[in-house]
């Protein structure tokens, strides 16, 4: 009997804490704007901004093509939706928009902060939905942000700082909406998510995105959702 009132609790509360979480994109980047309100520094570069405006000079960020788009934050899904969406055949369907406003699973992926980060409009535009990858290309496409982008190649090279966290959510997207991984995706990312181990400010991270999402990250760590109340 106490351990059926336990499991009703536990539901209850996981119910409770999930009813907050975002249900589309829209909705997912009105909280992630106060989510990282506390510490706003963009995910790529490692810039700082106000508002919606990039503090260029912060990071040393130098325009490749679109100036006025490397003004502004955007907010970018680390799994792009092309990813999370081209699996499924409401894609196949009519693409983004079809998947958006008919598939239950993909709206849920779409709005998971989780996956959400704050990106150069700029760098979120030229990353498009390539595969991430190691390059051997030395940066220098924006100044002294040290992401790259081979656009023939279609791939994308992240800062040191950011790969772990990255590859982390690579592994929680695939796991908690059954989004299928190459094997060379794999042993990519399982190489930076042991080069690269969670560091206090993914924990912090981790633990903020629960408290509205409900739930956290595993491959980050454990979250404790009574902080949240």
């Amino acid at each position: 009997m106490m351990i059926r009132i336990i499991l009703l609790f536990c539901l209850l509360f996981s119910s409770v804490s999930e009813a907050s979480a975002p249900r589309t994109f829209k909705e997912a980047k009105k909280v992630a704007w106060k989510l990282y309100a506390p510490h706003p520094v963009e995910f790529y570069c490692g810039c700082r901004y106000k508002g919606n405006r990039v503090d260029l000079k912060s990071c040393g960020y130098v325009p490749r093509k679109a100036p006025e788009r490397a003004k502004r934050i955007e907010w970018e899904h680390i799994v792009p939706a092309w990813v999370i969406g081209h699996q499924r055949q409401c894609w196949q369907r009519g693409g983004r928009k079809h998947c958006a406003e008919n598939d239950a699973t993909y709206q849920r992926a779409e709005a998971d902060l989780h996956n959400l980060v704050p990106s150069i409009g700029e760098v979120n535009g030229d990353r498009s939905n390539y595969r991430f990858a190691w390059l051997p290309q030395k940066p220098s496409q924006y100044g002294a942000c040290p992401m790259v982008v081979d656009f023939k190649a279609r791939r994308a090279m992240p800062r040191q700082q950011i790969r772990g966290m990255i590859a982390r959510t690579y592994f929680y997207m695939s796991d908690r909406y059954g989004l299928r991984l190459s094997s060379q995706d794999r042993k990519l990312y399982n190489a930076w998510n042991r080069q690269y181990p969670v560091e206090a400010w993914e924990r912090n991270r981790n633990q903020r995105v629960a408290c509205v999402m409900g739930h956290g990250n595993p491959f980050v760590g454990d979250v404790d959702l009574k902080r949240c109340r």
